[in-house]
């Protein structure tokens, strides 16, 4: 009886790990898609960032690059809006998180 417990405990934990897992794609239909190199235009203008690669990744750009003092960036966009949905910055040895406080990025 026990066993069946915690099997089924473990069926409903990998269950609910799929269903938030699928929350992260984007599902914009690909005729609303706006070109890469718009997104790429809009964060080097707004933000200083160097893009380095943009790709199609569960729906979703991804985009890896560095902001304006070198610290290593990768963030997730919504292909038709172009609105930010995941941002994660790699700070190198002497990078600042408090640059990013009060930032458009942040609101």
């Amino acid at each position: 009886m026990k066993s069946g417990s915690i099997a089924h405990a473990a069926l409903l934990s990998l269950l609910l790990s799929g269903y938030a897992l699928a929350d992260d794609d984007c599902s914009d239909p690909v005729s609303d898609w706006q070109p890469r190199d718009t997104l790429r235009q809009q964060v080097e203008r707004q933000y200083g960032w160097s893009v380095q690669r943009i790709k199609v990744d569960d729906g979703c750009y991804e985009l890896k690059g560095l902001d304006r003092k070198g610290n290593a960036i990768e963030a997730s966009y919504s292909p038709a809006s172009l609105r930010l949905r995941t941002l994660e910055i790699h700070f190198r040895d002497d990078g600042d998180a408090r640059d990013y406080l009060g930032s458009p990025l942040t609101e």
